[in-house]
């Protein structure tokens, strides 16, 4: 039986590994959904607390911030130090920012809620990257949309969990919700047992290494996280306009209840989970280059269209831009780690906790300006968004062509 086991790892290293996948797949469901009650709220936090598009923005901020400047420092930290228990222990701060806030009845705690959350992923996602590319084999793109598709899936049911039981049973319940988060402690502990005995030596094999970039100057290599970065910049503040105050927005300009646009919400996000799981396999077979440049850019004349749509074309409109606009992060993901070979937990770290930043960055300011300008005004500035993905234009090409899925 040992000697199997010892023998099974150069085999596997070419492998996905899918249990594992799916494993981290179904914690990151499970921690997104969590994450995402918290925006999925704010329309009764609004009411409750009187708050403002700006204080709300700042919670958004207060939390994003949290997630995003530790993730690249864990993950750094990971790459030098494998941590894998880190997986399990990173839950606990999830389950404590969703005691605080079920509890939360002043801005103050709502800030200490908020920020606890962050913290719960700013240690999830790095580390979950690392054992997405550790169990990928060669279907980098694949294992990376496997991976980020269930926390999409999350942030969609999110808001439908918000409408059925938050809206049903008040704030208090999110303390209910905690207990999922134990749930995925039990799971990522049996993951993190297989990242100690296997994925650690997928990793140091240089197997699973197979398609990353070689020989590019060290100028290119940054220009192309440059650019990589600049893509999610446009990416998550437009992002942060829909899942923020999409719910807002509906009900001011057509009049819908919290409930039906919750709905939408869910809609929008659960049509952003599809989008994931297609550009990870696309970018295997078509090049990551070219779903990039699709995905950004494509979503454009979507996005400038829905400030002017009715509300029965606002739907569809939503559908599509989730679509093409979300295919495009598994793809940059995996493209930066191809560009910096050996610092998966870093990059990894990087481009999520920037994308959590520049989403809670965009969600505060954009909340002022709401409080300015007016809701429907933000959504027509935003539309142009996009237009950043004609940047994908300076991006290198680490290959020369695509990689076969």
């Amino acid at each position: 039986m040992n000697a199997s086991r010892s023998a099974a790892p150069p085999l596997a290293a070419d492998t996905t590994v899918f249990g594992v996948i799916a494993a981290i797949s179904t914690c990151h469901l499970i921690n997104d959904m969590l994450q995402s009650l918290l925006p999925a709220i704010y329309p009764n936090l609004k009411l409750e607390l009187g708050l403002s598009f700006g204080q709300i923005g700042l919670v958004t901020l207060a939390y994003q911030l949290t997630a995003s400047i530790l993730q690249p420092l864990i993950g750094l930290y990971a790459d030098r130090k494998p941590t894998p228990l880190a997986l399990p222990g990173g839950t606990l701060f999830t389950l404590a920012g969703l005691v605080v806030l079920s509890a939360a009845h002043s801005y103050a705690l709502l800030l200490v809620g908020a920020s606890l959350l962050g913290m719960g992923s700013s240690v999830f996602h790095p580390e979950s990257s690392r054992v997405a590319r550790m169990a990928a084999g060669k279907r980098h793109g694949l294992a990376q949309s496997m991976f980020q598709v269930g926390g999409n899936a999350g942030s969609a049911l999110g808001p439908l969990a918000a409408a059925i039981v938050v809206m049903r049973w008040g704030q208090t319940s999110l303390a209910g919700f905690a207990l999922l988060a134990l749930l995925s402690c039990a799971i990522l502990w049996n993951v993190s047992t297989w990242y100690r005995h296997h994925g650690l030596a997928r990793l140091s094999s240089g197997k699973s290494h197979g398609h990353d970039a070689k020989g590019l100057p060290r100028g290119k290599v940054l220009g192309g996280i440059a650019v990589l970065l600049a893509l999610i910049f446009s990416k998550y503040v437009y992002l942060a306009s829909l899942t923020s105050y999409f719910t807002f927005y509906l009900i001011h300009r057509f009049g819908v209840s919290v409930a039906v646009a919750q709905l939408h919400l869910f809609v929008f996000l659960g049509a952003v989970a599809v989008g994931t799981i297609a550009g990870g396999p696309l970018g295997d077979r078509f090049g990551r280059r070219h779903v990039i440049w699709f995905s950004i850019l494509g979503a454009l004349p979507f996005t400038l269209m829905l400030p002017h749509a009715s509300l029965f074309w606002t739907g569809p409109l939503t559908v599509a831009i989730g679509l093409i606009l979300a295919s495009a992060f598994p793809a940059i993901v995996v493209f930066a780690q191809e560009l910096v070979p050996g610092k998966i937990g870093m990059i990894s770290g990087l481009f999520f906790g920037f994308a959590f930043g520049m989403g809670g960055v965009g969600a505060a300011v954009l909340g002022e300006a709401a409080d300015h300008i007016g809701i429907e005004s933000v959504y027509a500035i935003c539309a142009f968004l996009p237009a950043i993905g004609l940047l994908a234009v300076l991006l290198p090409d680490p290959k020369g062509k695509a990689v076969a899925g």
